[in-house]
């Protein structure tokens, strides 16, 4: 089932680890349709706006000792950090899923940003801990498709780490199933934990690099609706999340459990006032629904569903910061953030910003 049959659906349900060897990354589309190539070992590289290249595998480089590296700096500003890219693999063992369904052995391939070295020249290694940030990407997309957004949360401070879904990834091409959208949520929720497994070992890309206490999430379309599961809904809320931001995403029919219900974290519902895959409707429905403030409303004039995500344009450019403002401000608690965000709203003249009692458009 497509995402815009999804939505045709929506609107008449609705009416208002282990470190394994990695995969390559590579940028997906819809008409991704490849079997899953195992690479040697998970590839580990500098991230910048030019093509990256591989360097030494995570096995054989950890992170350098802390006597050589600098101080952790304040997180939060643009592009402050370099920031570099690797990817682990995960073995989540079998387990009912949230509709009661047994679920097998489920391999969630994780691509990881990470802030590296401060911009400045000569630069020693960065060195935690950072605030986390988990991403779910949208039906038949993988976390490469959305590089330079998570590549800007990193560059600000912050370690992403990106889940392809097993079954609606951008390598699953017409095998993937959408429905299984209902069992992501208890994905993104087991690579948070070994995520911090991994920060909590010595000698892996992520030693000593998470602060356990501050942590966001935030998902596009159905991996939207993924992370609203995870704060708003009965079924699978994980409180780790001290804020989620929602980009173009809905509340899933199928998913077990009532929405906003029993407390949500701040949320931010960003949307496109032309997308026709996740009408505006859906995000508006969201933001409507959340009582429990501070909550947010972005709405991007004229844009579409993948454009505020994907590649580096104006309006991806306005989301970045305004996500990088709303996480400084509920993740690390930076009381001037709130002020920033409405700022770069009104700075951009391309979108506006609801909150509180305010409506959304």
């Amino acid at each position: 089932m497509t995402r815009v049959a999804k939505r045709i659906r929506l609107t008449a349900v609705i009416p208002a680890a282990i470190l394994v060897p990695g995969l390559a990354v590579t940028a997906c589309s819809a008409s991704a349709a490849h079997a899953r190539q195992p690479a040697a070992t998970p590839a580990t590289h500098a991230v910048s706006a030019q093509p990256v290249t591989p360097s030494p595998a995570v096995r054989t480089t950890p992170r350098p000792a802390a006597s050589t590296a600098e101080p952790m700096a304040a997180a939060g500003a643009l592009g402050a950090y370099q920031a570099r890219e690797s990817q682990v693999v995960f073995a989540e063992p079998a387990h009912t899923g949230a509709t009661g369904e047994f679920l097998g052995q489920r391999t969630l391939v994780t691509d990881i940003w990470y802030p590296a070295a401060r911009r400045s020249a000569g630069s020693p290694a960065a060195r935690g801990p950072f605030p986390l940030l988990m991403f779910a990407p949208g039906f038949l997309q993988c976390g490469s498709t959305y590089a330079d957004l998570l590549r800007a949360w990193a560059g600000a401070g912050y370690v992403v780490a990106a889940v392809n879904f097993p079954r609606t990834s951008c390598q699953d091409g017409a095998a993937a199933y959408e429905p299984d959208l209902v069992n992501q949520p208890q994905d993104v929720s087991y690579a948070l934990t070994r995520v911090l497994a991994m920060s909590a070992r010595p000698h892996t890309v992520l030693s000593g690099m998470i602060d356990r206490q501050e942590i966001g999430g935030a998902g596009q379309s159905d991996g939207g609706d993924t992370v609203a599961a995870l704060a708003a809904n009965m079924c699978c809320a994980d409180h780790r999340l001290k804020a989620v931001a929602v980009l173009s995403g809905a509340e899933w029919p199928p998913m077990p459990g009532s929405y906003f219900t029993h407390g949500a974290p701040p949320m931010l519902f960003v949307q496109g006032s032309a997308d026709t895959i996740n009408p505006p409707w859906t995000s508006v429905q969201l933001y409507t629904a959340d009582r429990d403030e501070p909550r947010y409303y972005l709405d991007l004039f004229g844009a579409t569903h993948m454009e505020p995500y994907s590649g580096t344009n104006p309006v991806e450019r306005l989301v970045a910061r305004v996500t990088v403002d709303f996480f400084d401000r509920y993740v690390l608690g930076q009381a001037g953030a709130t002020a920033r965000m409405a700022r770069e709203v009104t700075r951009s003249g391309a979108a506006s910003l609801a909150s509180g009692d305010e409506p959304a458009p």
